[in-house]
């Protein structure tokens, strides 16, 4: 990272900006170029495997594709946006935190995993962890999963 002074380095900072987040943008290496989806997700702070984020979507169509086959991907978020205004253009000035990454995502067919993810998803735009599915329900949704391989953070405060 060129600007140290801007790098967010405690996991629990890096945390709180995934938690402040509501779009996650996952990258896909094409042939032809990249290919960049943002999706809702529910993400999950450490574990046996790691960091992992969670996602929804179609069974089938591009996103499901590309995310079936255990691709490496790039991600981003980012939050807290505010314009600083100067007298000049050159004044002018942004706020952000973002968090950038890399991973591997592939699709979860483990129904009680499904269910989790769909939870874990809900809770991180509710708040709530009370959610229930149904069998079919958990049958009927395609669910993706993003186990982070490295991440970085930063800010301008």
């Amino acid at each position: 990272m060129r600007r140290k002074d801007r790098e967010v380095t405690d996991i629990r900072d890096i945390h709180a900006i995934i938690d402040a987040s509501d779009c996650c943008r996952v990258a896909f290496s094409e042939a032809d170029g990249p290919y960049i989806v943002p999706l809702n997700f529910g993400f999950v702070p450490g574990g046996e495997q790691g960091c992992v984020f969670y996602f929804h979507g179609a069974k089938e169509g591009k996103k499901a594709e590309l995310m079936a086959g255990g691709a490496r991907v790039g991600f981003e978020l980012d939050t807290r946006h505010e314009l600083i205004q100067g007298n000049t253009a050159c004044d002018y000035a942004y706020r952000f935190q973002s968090v950038v990454g890399k991973g591997l995502a592939s699709a979860v067919d483990d129904p009680a995993e499904k269910r989790n993810a769909l939870i874990c998803i809900m809770r991180h735009y509710s708040s709530r962890n009370d959610f229930a599915f149904t069998d079919a329900q958990v049958a009927a949704v395609g669910v993706f999963k993003l186990i982070v391989t490295e991440m970085t953070g930063k800010e301008h405060p």
